[in-house]
């Protein structure tokens, strides 16, 4: 099976989903939330990098229980912040385009 590569706006979500769950993590070893999770602390090191962009949702569902976090809050941050980075591109490459004079 092969598999399709991650779009730019995969990654930036993984990448938010990691810096997410580190903030929640807090002071908390990466080694203690790893293992109250179940998953190994390398594992959740990658996804707290955005090196491992779309981890399994019963991953994401274990750290989010771990950390105390709702899914429905952790989803979205990251969709939010996603739209809201798309329509600050979209705005950006607007702003960009050259503009037709009226007559």
């Amino acid at each position: 099976m092969v598999r399709v590569p991650l779009s730019p706006a995969d990654r930036e979500r993984g990448e938010r989903l990691g810096a997410l769950l580190r903030e929640a993590r807090g002071d908390r070893s990466l080694t203690d939330v790893a293992a109250a999770a179940g998953i190994s602390a390398e594992t959740l090191r990658k996804i707290e990098t955005g090196r491992i962009p779309t981890p399994a949702f019963v991953t994401v569902a274990a750290l989010a229980t771990t950390l105390g976090l709702s899914l429905d809050a952790l989803a979205t941050q990251i969709w939010l912040r996603n739209a809201e980075s798309s329509s600050q591109q979209q705005s950006t490459a607007t702003s960009a385009m050259p503009r037709a004079h009226a007559v």
